[in-house]
C-alpha cells in the first residue's frame, strides 16, 4: 500500500494511541488537515495560540501520564510553540512536536514563513528530526514517541517540509522495534550503588527523603509510601513532587524551597541523611548551595546520570529510575524508628506553622486555597499558573494521589494555567480547577474559546490582586518599595467569560467566595471565577534570592 506522508503521520499517531492532539494550521501542514477527517479517532483540538497547544499537550501528559502531542505550521507557528516545548523540557515531560516546513528545494533560501525549528529547538528538545523523504516519517515518529516517554522524559520535534506530506511511500505498518545506537536508557540501578545507598539509609539518625517530580513520572508513589514507612522517614517535597506523597500521610511534612513550608526547609536543613529521589537538587529548592547543610550525607537517585553530583557532592549515587530503585532498595531497608528526629521536626512545624490565613471577611490567597480545598473536599486536580497563587496552591491544599497537582516549575511560565488546564481536562472526566493569577490568565485567554468550543468543565479560579503580585512583593522587600510595571490593569474578567459564553462569576468576600465556589461546582461546563484579593498580599515564608533554607524568613521583618 502507497500513502502519502500525511497519512503516514496519522497511521502513526492511531497506531500509537493518540486519542488527542492540539493544533493549528497553515499553509505547509494543509496538507495534512486535508487529511484529518479521516481519522475521526484521532481528535484534533483547534487552539488560538500555538504556545497553548505545548501547554495543552504538557498538562495532557501530566495527568494521563501519556505522551501529550502538538501541531503547527512553520515559521512564526513553530517558533510560537518554543516556551511551551521549554517548560515540558525542563519539567521532563514527554511530548512529541510536529511542526511542518516549507518545501525542501525552499529550506535554507529563506522561504516564506522559514525557520529553522530544529536549530532553534536542539537546546530544549531531548532530540529532534528534519525529514526529508515520506518514508521516513514512520520510524521517525516510532522513535520519537520512544525517546519522549522513556528515560528522562522530555520533548521530542519531527519537523516535515510540506512536499513531504505530499509525497508518498510505501505503508507496510508502524514499526514495532526501536534500535537506537547512543541512547541508553540507565532505567535498572546497579546493586552495588543500591547497597551503598542501603547502609547510608540504614546508619542514619535522622533522615529525610526530598520526592520530586520523578517520583510521580515513574509511576513510584506507592514505592515510596514503602520505604518512607519501613524506615520511618520523614517525606518532603520539590514543588513539582507535590501529589507523589499524600499531604495526609503521618509522615508527609511539605515541600520545601524558597516559598516552602519553614518546617520542611528547617527539617532539610537538619538531616545527617538527605535522599532526594527523582529531583534535580536546584536552586529554588535548596538555596545557596554552599551552605545547605554541609555536614549532611547526600544519596541521590536519579534516571539522569547527568544530574547526579551537578550541584552537590554526592556520597552515595544511584542512576535509576526511581521505581525500578526503590523496587531493589527496599528489600534492603531495616525496618527502624526515628521518633525523636520526628519529635522535632512536629516541634518546628508546632512553633512555625504555615498558616497565614487571618479572620475576617477580606478573601487572602491562603484563605482561598483552603476554601477550594473545603468545597472540594481535596479531590479536585489543580493546575496553576505562576507566581504568588501557584505558591499559595502549592501550600495549602491537601494533595493526597499522583499527578493531582500540575504547574510550571523549572521555567516559571506565566500563562500556562489555562492551556495547561484545558489539556489536563482532556485526560480525565472530573473538573480540573484552574488556579490561574490575573496577569498570566491575560496571557493566554484566548483559549477560552477552545474551552467553551469542547464544553470542558474547567473552573478557572482567577487570583485577582490587580498586581503582577510576585513581581510586587520582590519591589516590596527588596526594591525599596518602588512598585513599576505592576499595577496591570485587566478587563471586566466576568464580561469577559460572558463574551466567550462562559458564565462568569465575582467573589469579593469570604461569604460570596465561598457561595460562588458552590455554584461553579454544580456546573456541567466551563465557569470564571474573578476573585477579588487582598492587593498587596505576601507569600510566607520565603528564602530571600542568595540565601540559605536556614535563613527562611516569616515576615519583612525578618529582613
Amino acid at each position: 500500500m502507497r500513502l502519502s506522508g500525511a497519512e503516514i503521520l496519522m497511521e502513526c499517531l492511531r497506531a500509537e494511541g493518540v486519542d488527542v492532539f492540539f493544533g493549528y494550521p497553515g499553509g505547509v501542514v494543509l496538507p495534512l488537515y486535508h487529511k484529518l477527517g479521516a481519522y475521526p479517532d484521532v481528535k484534533h483540538v483547534l487552539v488560538r495560540h500555538e504556545q497553548a497547544a505545548a501547554h495543552a499537550a504538557d498538562g495532557y501528559a501530566r495527568v494521563s501520564g501519556r505522551t501529550g502531542v502538538c501541531l503547527a505550521t512553520s515559521g512564526p507557528g513553530a517558533t510560537n510553540l518554543v516556551t511551551g516545548i521549554t517548560t515540558a523540557h525542563m519539567d521532563s515531560v514527554p511530548i512529541v512536536v510536529i511542526t511542518g516546513n516549507v518545501a525542501r528545494d525552499l529550506i535554507g533560501r529563506d522561504g516564506f514563513q522559514e525557520a529553522d525549528i530544529t536549530g532553534i529547538t536542539l537546546p530544549i528538545t531531548k532530540h529532534n528530526y528534519l525529514l526529508m523523504r515520506a518514508s521516513e516519517i514512520a520510524q521517525a515518529v516510532k522513535e520519537a514517541f520512544h525517546i519522549a516517554s522513556t528515560g528522562r522524559k522530555g520533548p521530542v520535534l519531527v519537523d516535515i517540509p510540506k512536499d513531504v506530506f505530499i509525497e508518498e511511500a510505501d505503508w507496510d505498518g508502524y514499526p514495532t522495534d526501536v534500535s537506537l545506537r547512543g541512547y541508553p536508557i540507565m532505567d535498572i540501578p546497579r546493586d552495588d550503588e543500591v547497597a551503598v545507598a542501603a547502609d547510608v539509609i540504614n546508619s542514619a539518625k535522622k533522615p529525610i527523603i526530598i520526592a520530586g517530580h520523578g517520583v510521580v513520572q515513574s509511576g513510584a508513589a506507592a514505592e515510596l509510601r514503602q520505604l518512607a514507612e519501613l524506615a520511618d522517614v520523614p517525606v518532603l517535597t520539590t514543588l513539582l513532587g507535590i501529589s507523589g506523597f499524600p499531604d495526609d500521610h503521618p509522615l508527609s511534612f511539605g515541600f520545601l524551597g524558597m516559598h516552602g513550608h519553614f518546617y520542611a526547609n528547617m527539617a532539610a536543613d537538619r538531616a545527617d541523611v538527605v535522599i532526594g529521589i527523582g529531583m534535580r537538587f536546584d536552586d529554588r529548592a535548596m538555596g545557596r548551595f554552599k551552605d545547605f547543610n554541609p555536614t549532611a550525607r547526600i544519596v541521590h537517585i536519579d534516571i539522569d546520570p547527568a544530574e547526579i553530583g551537578k550541584n552537590f557532592h554526592t556520597h552515595a549515587p544511584v542512576n535509576g529510575d526511581v521505581r525500578e530503585t526503590l523496587l531493589r532498595l527496599l528489600p534492603r531497608l531495616e525496618p527502624v524508628s526515628h521518633p525523636q528526629w520526628r519529635a522535632e521536626i512536629e516541634a518546628i512545624k508546632a512553633d512555625h506553622p504555615t498558616n497565614y490565613i487571618d479572620e475576617g471577611t477580606a478573601v487572602t490567597g491562603p484563605w482561598l486555597v483552603q476554601a477550594l480545598a473545603e468545597e472540594t473536599e481535596g479531590q479536585a486536580t489543580v493546575v496553576t499558573g505562576v507566581g504568588q497563587h501557584q505558591m499559595w496552591g502549592a501550600q495549602y491544599y491537601p494533595y493526597t494521589r499522583p499527578r493531582q497537582w500540575v504547574t510550571s516549575g523549572g521555567l516559571g511560565t506565566m500563562g500556562y494555567e489555562v492551556p495547561a488546564a484545558m489539556g489536563a481536562q482532556f485526560a480525565q472526566q472530573e473538573p480540573v480547577w484552574s488556579i490561574c493569577g490575573d496577569g498570566g490568565f491575560q496571557m493566554t485567554s484566548q483559549e477560552l474559546q477552545t474551552v467553551r468550543e469542547h464544553d470542558l468543565p474547567v473552573r478557572f479560579a482567577i487570583f485577582n490582586n490587580g498586581f503582577l503580585g510576585m513581581v510586587r512583593q520582590w519591589q516590596e522587600l527588596f526594591y525599596e518599595n518602588n512598585y513599576h510595571s505592576v499595577d496591570i490593569g485587566q478587563p471586566d474578567f466576568v464580561k469577559l467569560a460572558e463574551a466567550y459564553g462562559i458564565p462568569g462569576l465575582r467573589a469579593t468576600t469570604r461569604a460570596e467566595a465561598r457561595q460562588v465556589i458552590r455554584e461553579a461546582e454544580a456546573l456541567d461546563g466551563p465557569v470564571v471565577i474573578d476573585f477579588q484579593l487582598e492587593p498587596e498580599e505576601n507569600v510566607w515564608p520565603m528564602v530571600p534570592a542568595g540565601a540559605a533554607l536556614s535563613e527562611t524568613i516569616e515576615s519583612a521583618e525578618d529582613l
